[in-house]
């Protein structure tokens, strides 16, 4: 049974606990699902009780936008509809389609609007700093965007904690829009995330949702089976046992699903979702799609989540380790340890 969270401190707004990821809505790159069966993933998404969609101009070329705006038709006014900008569809063909500047923003939605045959964006993610778009361009902008209407919600995906911090605090002195989501790559094995973005989202109350779950198909237990992949056929965003952490990592999750009885997969995205991260969930078939949705209300039991969390702990590098080290010394007097109470979580 799917559950739902609210995402964004203080929005209301009411979100799956799973994402449904259409990257694969297409074959323009490639490699992807066909339409029909694409139609078919989302049909079994949204009848599993999933609202959650995201997408992005540049998936599968614009494709991913245009089946979605043939599939939602039916049920658009259920769906919190996520879509993405900055690369540009076709960034070779015209270098003004490539920024976060207002004139790129408000081109790409104005295309996404079409293709997704809707008259908003529920939720507008900026997919990645450009590298030369000041950020206060970058939020008029996206105020500008709210204002008219075409976009409701704001979020960054794939930026450095120090941006997202500075974007939320200038939107927040200016009166503009806030931010309310932060997208990221998360999994049991990526979770350098947990050096500062996670703190950070927590801080500033926004939402967060993380790409490649399953760690590019790591994570599902395929390839020490022999099977083949997005490794094989794709070989973007793909992890490996490349390191001992993430090959203790794989050791303790197969562990864990074997003593849990289900699949690997399950067990990463009930452990990811327990942290607060939603995972986008993608698939290329029904049966990948059914499979995942098996982790939604599954709950893993302490001593399981713990150790998957200690296999798969990164180091959190400076200060924060130094700080950890100290921790037991702050805020306490000489002979007054045990009567000072520390909280259990670092105040923002």
């Amino acid at each position: 049974m799917m559950r739902y969270k609210l995402f964004g401190r203080g929005t209301g707004l009411r979100v799956s606990e799973l994402a449904l990821g259409c990257a694969t809505f297409g074959t323009r790159w490639g490699y992807g699902t066909e339409p029909a069966e694409a139609r078919r993933v989302f049909d079994t998404y949204v009848e599993a009780g999933g609202n959650f969609i995201d997408t992005a101009d540049t998936y599968q070329m614009g494709q991913s936008e245009e089946l979605l705006g043939e599939f939602i038709t039916h049920c658009r006014d259920a769906l919190v509809l996520a879509t993405k900008f900055t690369l540009g569809r076709d960034p070779a063909a015209d270098p003004l389609a490539v920024s976060n500047n207002r004139r790129s923003m408000v081109r790409s939605v104005e295309g996404s609007l079409r293709r997704l045959k809707t008259d908003r964006i529920d939720l507008l993610w900026v997919h990645m700093p450009d590298g030369v778009t000041c950020v206060e361009e970058m939020m008029r902008g996206l105020d500008t965007l709210v204002r008219t209407g075409k976009v409701l919600y704001l979020g960054l995906s794939n930026f450095p904690a120090w941006r997202v911090s500075r974007a939320a605090t200038i939107a927040e002195l200016r009166g503009w829009t806030p931010l309310i989501g932060l997208q990221v790559e998360y999994s049991l094995v990526e979770r350098t995330a947990d050096r500062e973005l996670l703190p950070m989202a927590r801080a500033l109350g926004l939402g967060t949702v993380g790409w490649s779950p399953l760690g590019g198909g790591l994570l599902t237990g395929k390839y020490r089976r022999g099977e083949e992949g997005r490794a094989t056929s794709f070989a973007r965003t793909i992890h490996s046992e490349s390191d001992p952490i993430k090959i203790a990592t794989v050791d303790a999750l197969l562990a864990v699903a074997d003593e849990s009885g289900v699949a690997p997969a399950v067990v990463s995205l009930a452990w990811m979702g327990a942290r607060g991260v939603i995972p986008i969930v993608g698939a290329r078939t029904v049966d990948q799609l059914r499979g995942n949705l098996l982790s939604a209300g599954f709950e893993l039991c302490a001593q399981h989540s713990a150790r998957l969390a200690d296999a798969s702990a990164v180091s959190l590098g400076f200060p924060h380790d130094m700080l950890a080290e100290e921790s037991k010394f702050r805020l306490r007097a000489p002979n007054t340890a045990d009567q000072v109470e520390l909280p259990s979580d670092p105040v923002a």
